[in-house]
């Protein structure tokens, strides 16, 4: 069999879930070692050792300044035909020949629209309508992402296959790497932690002005906001400038694992989740982790994390204050933590996947 699979957001330098979810599952499935022939198709030039080769891997660099998607990577589909095309960030071409399989991540836009720049929200509900109507079969991150599909865009469900992301690469990591990590980042002892992009549909400012309650009650406690900033952010930042608030800015993949495991506990009070995973990451890490108890994310962490209403500042503020205070509480969690995702394995998606795209063909 033929495969073809857009790979034009695995070479993004500063990559966030999509991003890292297509790297990590291309990896995956070409680590499977299938019969099968596999064309990855690359806007930008990948660095050397972003793929490990084999030889039943191809790889195209389709340079194109706009619409990738939906003119160079299209026109490359007519001229290859493959047998079936998978695209792991949920926007297919416009038209394009054969059958597809496409990964949908989350409808966020659609519940929150407030939270998204109007470009990108109208466009984000253009390509999802497309590829729901155009691909053979759909692969939703969630049972979440699969309920709303239905409800928002008519799908059926049986046209979806939910498949859970891998949460693979990282471990707590020494008291050393963690000292280096405080160090090079300027963190403080003690802090909570948000990782992830800076904008509206992760909840910043509840989250801030629940950590002002919790900050006037201790002083030692610090919130580290790290992460790139994104769209509508500044004004909210500009607004709660706090000597206990940490602005490290993107982290570099190799510090992850230690920022986590330097947390007192993980506070992701997202708006909307398709997948979260920052929340089993800091488990993997042996970090608590305080979330929103909407969206995917009670689906994805069970009974280890503390679940809050995300539009509760004070719910928000309480729990924050129960982790900080309470270490048997932050050690009950880890434990459960390390139990809830053992079964998030980027080989068991891969598999799946697999499946999926045979079945597609």
């Amino acid at each position: 069999m033929r495969i073809a699979i857009d790979a034009s957001r695995a070479t993004v330098a500063a990559r966030t879930g999509t991003e890292n979810y297509a790297l990590q599952l291309i990896r995956a499935m070409l680590a499977l070692r299938t019969p099968h022939h596999f064309t990855l198709y690359f806007r930008d030039r990948p660095r050397a050792d972003l793929f490990p080769l084999y030889p039943n891997v191809e790889h195209k660099i389709i340079p194109f300044p706009r619409l990738w998607t939906h003119l160079r990577f299209a026109a490359a589909l007519w001229a290859d035909r493959p047998d079936v095309t998978f695209v792991p960030a949920h926007a297919l071409p416009l038209v394009f020949p054969g059958r597809a399989v496409a990964t949908v991540h989350d409808l966020g836009y659609r519940f929150f629209p407030e939270a998204h720049p109007a470009f990108e929200r109208r466009y984000l509900d253009w390509t999802t309508r497309l590829t729901a109507r155009r691909a053979t079969r759909l692969i939703a991150d969630s049972e979440a992402t699969r309920r709303d599909l239905v409800s928002q865009y008519g799908v059926d469900a049986g046209k979806i296959d939910v498949v859970y992301p891998g949460v693979e690469g990282l471990q707590r990591a020494s008291e050393a790497e963690i000292a280096a990590v405080k160090a090079k980042y300027h963190l403080p002892e003690r802090y909570l932690l948000f990782l992830g992009t800076l904008q509206p549909r992760k909840n910043i400012r509840r989250l801030l002005e629940a950590f002002v309650c919790v900050a006037q009650k201790d002083s030692s406690v610090a919130l580290v906001l790290a992460g790139k900033r994104g769209w509508l952010i500044e004004h909210v930042l500009a607004e709660f400038k706090h000597p206990q608030v940490v602005l490290p800015g993107y982290i570099a993949d190799e510090d992850v694992a230690a920022l986590y495991s330097g947390a007192l506990a993980l506070v992701f009070p997202s708006l909307y989740e398709g997948f979260g995973f920052p929340a089993l990451e800091a488990m993997r890490c042996g970090t608590p982790v305080l979330c929103a108890n909407t969206s995917s994310l009670p689906e994805l962490v069970g009974d280890a994390a503390l679940l809050v209403d995300p539009l509760d500042v004070q719910a928000i503020a309480d729990g924050m204050a129960r982790l900080v205070s309470d270490a048997a509480l932050r050690a009950d969690l880890v434990q459960r933590g390390y139990r809830q995702v053992e079964s998030f394995t980027w080989q068991r998606a891969a598999e799946q996947t697999m499946g999926i795209l045979e079945n597609a063909a």
